[in-house]
């Protein structure tokens, strides 16, 4: 903290509660109680299991970090670029989300639709004048309309505080495509299967909770004339109102009357439909149920990355890395890349037997096994040099001639 004197820090302190109205003063633009960037799924998705598929996925896929890079010349990762583009998947996205909110919307927005716009809103330059121009902010936009050279985006507009409609080229804005599309969003896909059966599980539910009792009151006389057509509406009334007026529900009926109840539990093998098409939609989406109660053991945790997060965010890099990066920044060497962390998955148990792999086979310094696991760089020398701790290193130039001129004196 700088050293300032006690009538500096009186003058130049700010306090949020006193100095409310310089937020007020200017006009503010219309208010919601609630986000309205947020995403949203669309109906019949937000209230079922598919839910809790789009949002695991979503936080498993945001989880893996996203970089604006450069490469050397066998492609191998050579240093990030720090630019706005990179400020916008590592940092901030915009003024509403950070870069891990902003990617998981992308990808529940991208599961729940099939198809998501990645649209660079504030750029340096104008895109449609010069390609070499820098990302400052961007959001998620939802396709309506497909044209032969253009989408219509439906965009939250910060300035407004609501969503717009508005055109743009496919060569500015990053289309994402599902790789999963013809299992997840296909009209007859699986996903889509389970989605219309957990729809009718629903309305079953609903039904057998409305209250109603659904009875059949067969009397001891034939209903034909107007007369017994309203002594049985009387007696239907009569038996309503005692099961309303009645503490427990309770009525009584003649002994030559017959009462039919049918809102009995059908016998239907809608629940096992149910079950299997999640067990098929699982398998197809490399998903166990240990995945989502966090008991998957590392080999499934494996098996999910590779055949579900892995596509899903190289199809992300790919369509940012084609559109917001020209010709000439990939053959300088530009890209956008994913980078998971290995050791993510490794248990606290084997972390040090790893290290020691790592370290002596001179594949990472001993600085970086201590940034990998949370500790700050060690001072100490040789903690940033590739070489085998547990092998004899050649002595150093200097200590031989030290050594030399060390002995000749003692003779």
């Amino acid at each position: 903290m700088p050293n300032t004197s006690l009538g500096d820090r009186f003058k130049n302190a700010w306090n949020a509660f006193r100095n409310i109205d310089s937020y007020e003063s200017p006009p503010l633009g219309p208010s919601s109680s609630i986000r309205p960037d947020r995403v949203r799924l669309r109906w019949g998705n937000e209230r079922s299991i598919v839910s809790s598929i789009y949002t695991r996925i979503g936080i498993d896929v945001s989880a893996i970090p996203i970089k604006h890079v450069r490469l050397d010349r066998n492609g191998s990762y050579l240093e990030s670029i720090m630019s706005g583009l990179n400020n916008c998947l590592t940092l901030e996205a915009n003024i509403d989300q950070s870069s891990r909110a902003f990617m998981q919307d992308v990808v529940m927005s991208m599961c729940d639709e099939g198809c998501v716009a990645i649209v660079p809103v504030d750029t340096t330059i104008n895109p449609l004048i010069s390609g070499s121009y820098d990302i400052l902010t961007m959001r998620t936009g939802k396709i309506i309309e497909w044209y032969p050279e253009h989408v219509r985006v439906n965009l939250y507009n910060q300035k407004r505080g609501q969503k717009e409609d508005i055109v743009l080229l496919k060569t500015t804005v990053a289309v994402i495509e599902n790789p999963l599309y013809s299992v997840m969003n296909e009209s007859n896909s699986t996903l889509q299967r389970l989605i219309t059966k957990l729809n009718l599980l629903d309305v079953i539910d609903t039904q057998s909770g409305s209250g109603k009792l659904d009875l059949i009151i067969q009397l001891p006389y034939v209903i034909k004339t107007a007369a017994r057509k309203q002594q049985a509406e009387m007696r239907r009334n009569d038996i309503e109102s005692q099961l309303k007026d009645s503490q427990y529900g309770i009525a009584y009926t003649d002994g030559t009357e017959k009462v039919t109840q049918l809102n009995r539990p059908a016998e239907n093998n809608l629940m096992a439909q149910i079950e299997y098409l999640t067990s098929m939609l699982y398998s197809q989406l490399g998903l166990t149920k240990e995945i989502f109660d966090g008991a998957a053991d590392e080999k499934a945790m494996l098996n999910y990355y590779n055949r579900t997060i892995e596509p899903i965010v190289s199809v992300i890099t790919d369509g940012m890395k084609r559109v917001f990066l020209t010709k000439t920044a990939r053959t300088q060497g530009q890209s956008i890349i994913h980078i998971r962390d290995p050791f993510s998955l490794v248990p606290t148990s084997q972390i040090a037997e790893i290290a020691d792999k790592f370290t002596r086979n001179a594949i990472l310094s001993p600085n970086e096994v201590r940034g990998i696991i949370g500790f700050k760089p060690s001072e100490q020398a040789g903690a940033d040099k590739l070489e085998n701790k547990n092998l004899n290193q050649p002595p150093d130039s200097d200590n031989i001639k030290k050594n030399e001129r060390n002995l000749d004196e003692t003779k």
